[in-house]
């Protein structure tokens, strides 16, 4: 077994959970898979270390967030629909919600979006989240209060849900 072998294994087992971080900081699925494919492309160069320091699913999540992040700092057209789709009799509220949220999650800084999906969808601790992002704890406090304040005045109609922070996620 080679050194790509143990990469290939983890892009295996992990391609799923990765996928979703990236298309959660992203909100558009191809944007995704670059986001993943330029990260999994640079974590390979350096999977001897980081298989060796025992948590490669934490160095690559924090790559994506990092890429992400350097992204947003670069100007790119983004085309943004203002209004919501028309449903018809299949209308689905939760489809609907889940296309509000993502609509006032990509109007968020990117650290603030990267808090609320590490935390909320990820599933982190504030420490883990804080680890990932490499700021303190408090830091992921702030950023998670200042976030959810802002996801609620841009999406009052979300105010149910984002009124306890920990059904952020339900919506999936």
């Amino acid at each position: 077994m080679n050194g790509d072998d143990g990469f290939r294994e983890f892009v295996l087992a992990r391609q799923q959970s990765l996928m979703r971080t990236a298309y959660l900081l992203t909100g558009d699925a191809h944007l995704a898979e670059d986001l993943l494919q330029s990260v999994l492309a640079k974590v390979v160069g350096h999977w001897p270390r980081v298989s060796r320091d025992g948590n490669p699913e934490a160095y690559t999540r924090r790559a994506l967030v990092n890429q992400y992040i350097s992204w947003k700092r670069r100007p790119r057209p983004e085309m943004l629909s203002a209004s919501v789709p028309e449903h018809g009799a299949s209308y689905d509220e939760a489809a609907l919600d889940r296309i509000v949220l993502r609509r006032a999650l990509a109007r968020l800084t990117p650290k603030q979006r990267a808090v609320i999906v590490l935390r909320f969808w990820e599933d982190l601790t504030e420490a883990q989240t804080a680890e990932v992002l490499r700021c303190s704890i408090g830091n992921v406090k702030s950023q998670c209060h200042h976030a959810l304040a802002r996801l609620r005045s841009l999406a009052p109609e979300l105010g149910p849900m984002l009124s306890d922070p920990e059904t952020v996620g339900v919506t999936r």
